[in-house]
């Protein structure tokens, strides 16, 4: 295939399209007020399959809730690292303080035990701190989503001293990173427009085809600007002024989700060993459209056209212009909050 036969089909492609999801809406009463909340299914690979019925499950605990919005807490949690342990020694998925997780344990799994490292006990327990957060906090002013997560993380304290999500930075960029992240775990509904700035990631990948794989690569003077997978989507994203995380299996967070069937130009490919985990993730590239992305395969290759029908496909991400801030997992509570839950 020519690049003159890429470049009309890209900009013949660069159009808005419609995706169709599931989407409930509940209304419900907070605090004397009418709030809507919108109660979404997963959208397909965004947890690790073994978690998706817990999340599922847990994220029906309350109206204040949802199952995209509880995903989205965990992974800026711990990134679904069931072993993981914070600085401050939050343990777990859910990333519970031990005398946090005295107060909210109850063993789901039917062992007997209650395990902060279960996600079975952890994910469940998360949803009813959450859910009690949110009748806490019904009467403070603002949003009760952010004032709940804020009250997860800095405490509930804190956001009733600040009558709403507390001054500290780690807690507003928390509250910030989830509402970011959510549509990346939710089934879309509505349309959802290709970026306008997708053409000029194209175009600066494009124009370096040909530049050999770098191990690490970012396209440093350094590196002799040469790239690895993820570092020619980062700077491509970058050069139009859209920041992305510096991995593939981050950067699959990085915007809604898209089905194969309805790619534009823009959208980020995903690769993965295994097509039930996106912790699995290997390989990212650009779609331009006729099945075909830019990417930058491996060493020994070179930024090239492939193919995207292959049997280790895993889907598709639409780069929005905000996206959380990378890492996303176990961080330093505030020192405020030290006694509270990170």
């Amino acid at each position: 295939m020519s690049r003159k036969y890429i470049w009309i089909a890209v900009c013949a492609l660069l159009v808005p399209f419609v995706v169709v999801g599931a989407v409930t809406v509940v209304a419900m009463a907070i605090g004397g007020t009418q709030t809507q909340i919108v109660q979404q299914s997963l959208a397909a690979h965004s947890v690790p399959a073994e978690y998706v019925s817990l999340v599922e499950a847990a994220g029906a605990t309350c109206p204040q809730l949802s199952a995209p919005l509880l995903a989205a807490q965990i992974y800026q949690e711990s990134g679904f690292d069931p072993k993981a342990v914070s600085p401050t020694g939050a343990e777990g998925i859910a990333q519970f303080e031990p005398g946090t997780w005295k107060t909210w344990s109850s063993p789901s799994d039917g062992d007997g035990l209650q395990n902060p490292f279960n996600p079975a006990d952890a994910i469940p327990a998360m949803a009813r701190f959450d859910c009690s957060l949110a009748k806490d906090v019904a009467g403070i002013p603002g949003n009760v989503q952010d004032n709940m997560l804020a009250a997860y993380n800095a405490g509930l304290g804190a956001v009733q001293s600040a009558h709403g999500v507390p001054n500290f930075s780690q807690t507003q960029n928390y509250v910030k990173n989830i509402a970011a992240l959510e549509p990346s775990f939710a089934v879309q509904s509505g349309t959802i427009a290709v970026s306008n700035v997708a053409a000029g990631a194209i175009t600066f990948a494009y124009n370096r085809l040909g530049t050999p794989y770098l191990y690490g690569g970012t396209g440093t003077a350094a590196e002799n600007g040469e790239f690895d997978c993820s570092g020619l989507t980062q700077a491509a994203y970058a050069s139009v002024g859209v920041t992305l995380p510096r991995v593939a299996n981050e950067q699959w967070y990085a915007g809604p989700h898209i089905p194969k069937n309805q790619l534009q130009p823009g959208d980020l490919i995903f690769l993965a060993y295994n097509l039930t985990d996106p912790e699995s993730i290997h390989h990212v590239g650009i779609y331009i459209g006729d099945n075909t992305m830019i990417d930058s395969p491996h060493t020994g290759a070179f930024i090239r056209f492939d193919s995207i029908n292959l049997p280790d496909y895993f889907g598709a991400t639409r780069p929005y212009s905000v996206v959380p801030q990378f890492p996303i997992g176990p961080t330093t509570a505030p020192a405020a909050a030290a006694a509270a839950n990170p």
